[in-house]
C-alpha cells in the first residue's frame, strides 16, 4: 500500500544527516508545519519500540502519538525529574530546566510553579501531542511534543541525561493513543481579530480604568472591556504609564541586568503557553540577529530583527508599580516580556525601577 508521507521522513532523514537542519526549518523547507513534520513519524512499525530502545534504524525520528489528556499528562511529567521544558513563538525561545512540580489546572487553564518550571498554560489550544524518539550520533533524544490545530508547536519537553527513562517510558506507555494513524490534518490558523479604530475606542474611560487597576492580572480584561489590541493599548494609553523605547532597548537591559546582578523575569509565549524565567542572567551574548542568554538552567534566542517595537509599561497595582519592557513584531504580537524578579504582596524592586529609569533616560537623549 503507498504512503505519501515515506517522501516526508526521507527528506527529513536527509536534511538531518546532511545540514543537521531543525525540524522547524526542515518543516518550512518542505512547505508543511512542524506538527504534520513530526505526525509524518507515527504510526510506522518502529515507533511503539523507538520510545524505549535507542536501537539504530534508517528512520531518524519515530513518534507516539498520545491521548488528549493534556493535565494529566502534565501532572505525571514530575516523575520525570530534571528535564528541559521550551516555549517559543516566532522570534524568540525559551528554554528552562527544572521539575514540573505545582502541577494544577482549573478547566482549560493549567498552572506549573514548582519553581524553575513556571507556566500558564491554555489547554484549549492543545491539538496534538507526541512522545518523540530521535537518533543523534550514538545517543538518542527522547522528548514529549505539543501541537495546535494548525501544527504550530506549544511545547516541548526534553529528556536530560539526568531525567528517569524509566518514568519517561511509562509514561508514554500509559498515554499512548490506542489508534496510531500517520500524519495529521492540519486546520487554517484563525484570522487575526482587526483593531477598532482608534476612534471607536472609549480612551478616556480606558485611561481611567488603566489608572485604577490594581493587580498586573487584571490587565487582560481591561483590554478585553475596550476592544483594544495590546499595542493598540499601549498606544492609547497615558504617557506616564507608557513609552516607547528604541528595539535595542531589549539587549541594554539584559546586558544591564547581568553586570549589576538585578534578578528579573522573562515571559515568552504563544496562543497556548507561557513559560516563565525568574532569577538573575549572567551571559548574554550577540549572534548575527539573536539575542541570547546562555545560563545554566536557562537559555533565550531572541530575534531582535523582528523587534517592530519596544515599550516601557507601568501597572498601579496594591503593591505600587509593576513595571516591564514589552517587545512586538510588526504583526503586534508578544515577543518577550521583562519584568523585575517579584512576588504578589512585594514592592518591585528598586534595582529594577533603576534599570528601567536609565533606559528611558539614554531612550530620551538619543531622540533628542
Amino acid at each position: 500500500m503507498s504512503d505519501h508521507y515515506q517522501p516526508i521522513r526521507e527528506q527529513f532523514s536527509a536534511l538531518r544527516r546532511e545540514k543537521k537542519a531543525r525540524h522547524r526549518d526542515i518543516a518550512q523547507t518542505l512547505a508543511i508545519s512542524e506538527g504534520e513534520l513530526i505526525a509524518a513519524h507515527a504510526g510506522t512499525p518502529a515507533a511503539a519500540a523507538a520510545t524505549v530502545s535507542p536501537a539504530a534504524t534508517e528512520q531518524l525520528l519515530h513518534a507516539t502519538r498520545l491521548r488528549a489528556e493534556w493535565p494529566d499528562i502534565i501532572a505525571a511529567i514530575e516523575e520525570l525529574g530534571e528535564v528541559m521544558a521550551l516555549t517559543r513563538n516566532e522570534s524568540c525561545v525559551h528554554e528552562k530546566t527544572g521539575v514540573y512540580r505545582k502541577v494544577s489546572h482549573n478547566n482549560h487553564v493549567g498552572l506549573v510553579l514548582g519553581g524553575e518550571i513556571d507556566l500558564r498554560i491554555f489547554y484549549q489550544q492543545w491539538a496534538h501531542g507526541f512522545a518523540v524518539s530521535e537518533q543523534a550520533s550514538n545517543d538518542q533524544q527522547n522528548s514529549l511534543q505539543f501541537y495546535d490545530a494548525s501544527g504550530t508547536a506549544i511545547h516541548k519537553i526534553f529528556m536530560k541525561p539526568q531525567s528517569n527513562l524509566a518514568a519517561y517510558q511509562a509514561l508514554v506507555a500509559r498515554f499512548a493513543a490506542a489508534e496510531q494513524a500517520t500524519g495529521i490534518q492540519p486546520l487554517a490558523a484563525p484570522a487575526k481579530v482587526p483593531e477598532l479604530a482608534d476612534k471607536d475606542i472609549d480612551v478616556t474611560g480606558f485611561r481611567q480604568a488603566w489608572a485604577s487597576l490594581r493587580d498586573t492580572h487584571e490587565f487582560f480584561g481591561l483590554m478585553r472591556k475596550f476592544a483594544v489590541s495590546r499595542t493598540q493599548a499601549l498606544r492609547l494609553a497615558e504617557t506616564q504609564f507608557v513609552q516607547q523605547v528604541d528595539v535595542s532597548s531589549c539587549q541594554d537591559l539584559l546586558q544591564a541586568a547581568a553586570s549589576e546582578n538585578v534578578p528579573i523575569m522573562v515571559f515568552t509565549g504563544n496562543t497556548g503557553m507561557i513559560q516563565i524565567h525568574s532569577g538573575p542572567v549572567s551571559k548574554i551574548a550577540k549572534m548575527g540577529p539573536w539575542i541570547n542568554v546562555l545560563d545554566p538552567g536557562f537559555n533565550l534566542h531572541l530575534r531582535e530583527d523582528h523587534i517592530a517595537s519596544a515599550w516601557v509599561v507601568k501597572k498601579p497595582t496594591i503593591d505600587g508599580l509593576v513595571t516591564s519592557l514589552e517587545l512586538f513584531d510588526a504583526e503586534g504580537e508578544t515577543i518577550a516580556m521583562f519584568f523585575g524578579e517579584r512576588k504578589p504582596g512585594k514592592p518591585e524592586l528598586c534595582e529594577w525601577r533603576a534599570l528601567i529609569d536609565n533606559l528611558l533616560s539614554e531612550s530620551l537623549t538619543c531622540a533628542a
